[in-house]
């Protein structure tokens, strides 16, 4: 008999441990992945960030290519071009 109540309580221990940390366990995971959702994105984030800090950079220091952007984007021409569209 005593022998049961052992198992009886180690089993209600086992269920009370199941019931009270599985969901905080569960949701521990899931703050992780989302956090390294977010350090990923942070990642890229950075990159593009120092890719645009160059573009800047280059726009600032180089004449020739700030020239070649602005007839890229925004069209300009010097006095006397002709543009030919395709």
């Amino acid at each position: 008999m005593e022998k049961k109540k052992v198992i009886l309580y180690l089993a209600l221990l086992i269920a009370v441990f199941c019931i009270v940390f599985l969901p905080g366990y569960s949701e521990l995971q899931r703050l992780r992945e989302e956090n390294e959702q977010h350090q990923r994105r942070i990642r890229l984030l950075e990159e593009h960030n120092d890719k645009l800090k160059e573009e800047l950079a280059k726009l600032k220091e180089d004449p020739d290519y700030l020239e070649k952007k602005a007839r890229e984007k925004l069209g300009i021409v010097k006095k006397g071009e002709v543009i030919y569209k395709q």
